[in-house]
């Protein structure tokens, strides 16, 4: 009864592979869902970013268009009299 009382204390091989199996399934679940989560803030993050370079530009070009709109005299201040 000795061996039956050892052997029913220490889980069978087969036992500890299930047992790391379930645990790598619950790893590749919790991965799975964090791949998910991060692919869903890099398509929001890559939508801001696109977002803001068009922002961006349109304020350079508003920019630019200020500058055109500057009298010449005063590009050059050290030309004037």
């Amino acid at each position: 009864m000795v061996n039956i009382a050892t052997n029913m204390s220490t889980p069978s091989q087969t036992d500890q592979i299930a047992e790391r199996v379930d645990r790598l399934l619950l790893r590749y679940a919790e991965v799975q869902r964090t791949n998910a989560l991060l692919a869903t803030q890099l398509q929001e993050l890559t939508h801001e970013r696109d977002s803001l370079k068009t922002r961006l530009n349109a304020a350079r070009l508003r920019v630019d268009a200020l500058l055109e709109s500057l009298p010449e005299s005063n590009a050059n201040p050290k030309d004037a009299p």
